[in-house]
């Protein structure tokens, strides 16, 4: 499925298709050699327009009615040219959405049909009858291959995306089996933190205090270094109280553990075909983990969403990692269609709506639509506490 607001609509793809078929039939016949008259090419054009636009609701019947069409047409000496190619549109559709059976059977008595008008009826030449009736069977083998391939590749592309869905909830499956016993480590972490800051602020406080008349100058610095001392502390408390609080952490090794598989998701991302570019700009080990946690579950839903839904063949992640923020950006050059246009909550509701989650509740914003140019683009800014 379809994402971005940028994408065209279902309808607007059928009524392209349909205006290529009732543009592309006649200059189809008069490229062909036959006629193109008021009483055959074009009632025939707009005959096979009208149910492609039908297709979607009767992809079946639209076929047989189009072959029919094609076949009485022929039969009338009305069109002279044709019997699979002016119904290319709706021979593909049927299977793309897995009617190869209806398609290769239609088109196989269809063409055994030609076969036997152009010889008994028309009293064509062998070598004729196969020349014509050999490009035609051509024609539906190429439409069933492209079809086929562009099915399975879609098939292929949603299987492995469901598999890397798949994969992150057994990681945080086991994240909650670990969570009672890191716990109990934070603890020991934070005893261990608040009595080394204290200990060395004191040493830091004592020589200013020690020096606070005699050298101004060495006492200022002391102090200068209990501020930075006391500042680290600080960061690094909050770091570890918000893996407390935040029930979706499932580490606190570093504050960019989490931030150290992206390079693992992106080769998950690439076997399924699609071009992934990783840019990191300043110091990830600076980033505290709840913030790492976050850039992590954005990048990894916003590539779960472009193998699924986009159709699009490059996609580029960018981490700026600034003092004061974290800006995380993934584009894609696919289509995709409105948030929820065809009911698929996983990709355009709940899953932009959990990345919103994340990113508000670490107080930034996040920003998702259509890229510069084309494609579709997820960029989150985080602010970095302290």
């Amino acid at each position: 499925m379809d994402r971005s607001p940028a994408a065209l609509p279902s309808w607007a793809v059928t009524a392209i298709l349909a205006l290529l078929t009732l543009v592309g039939v006649p200059m189809g016949i008069a490229l062909t050699g036959g006629g193109v008259t008021v009483d055959g090419a074009l009632p025939l054009a707009w005959t096979l327009a009208l149910l492609v636009l039908l297709r979607r609701r009767w992809p079946v019947a639209t076929l047989l009615a189009a072959v029919a069409a094609v076949t009485a047409m022929r039969g009338a000496d009305l069109v002279e040219v044709g019997w699979i190619w002016p119904a290319t549109v709706l021979f593909a559709h049927a299977v793309v959405i897995g009617r190869i059976g209806w398609a290769v059977g239609t088109g196989a008595v269809v063409l055994a049909y030609a076969a036997s008008w152009e010889w008994a009826v028309l009293g064509n030449s062998a070598d004729l009858v196969s020349g014509r009736v050999g490009g035609e069977v051509f024609w539906l083998a190429l439409v069933v291959a492209i079809g086929v391939a562009y099915r399975n590749r879609r098939g292929w592309q949603e299987e492995l995306a469901a598999r890397v869905t798949q994969s992150a909830y057994e990681r945080e499956l086991d994240a909650r089996r670990r969570r009672a016993e890191e716990r109990v480590r934070i603890a020991h972490e934070l005893h261990d933190l608040v009595s080394h800051t204290l200990a060395v602020v004191g040493v830091h406080l004592n020589v200013a205090l020690d020096t606070l008349d005699s050298a101004p100058a060495e006492a200022r610095d002391a102090l200068e270094l209990a501020q930075d001392v006391r500042g680290k502390a600080m960061t690094d408390l909050r770091a570890l109280v918000d893996v407390l609080r935040d029930g979706s952490a499932s580490t606190i090794e570093s504050p960019a553990a989490q931030l150290d598989g992206l390079a693992g998701l992106i080769e998950q991302v690439r076997a399924a075909g699609i071009e992934v570019e990783l840019r990191e700009t300043g110091d990830r080990s600076a980033v505290p983990a709840p913030v790492a946690l976050a850039s992590y579950r954005i990048v990894q839903e916003a590539l779960t969403n472009t193998v699924r839904h986009a159709g699009a063949t490059r996609a580029l992640v960018e981490l700026s990692y600034e003092p004061a923020r974290v800006t995380v950006t993934v584009t894609d050059d696919g289509t995709h269609a409105e948030p929820g246009a065809s009911g698929d909550t996983d990709s355009t509701g709940h899953g932009i709506a959990g990345m919103r989650e994340r990113v508000d509740a670490l107080g930034g914003f996040l920003r998702v639509g259509p890229a510069a140019g084309s494609g579709f683009m997820v960029q989150a800014s985080i602010p970095v506490a302290g």
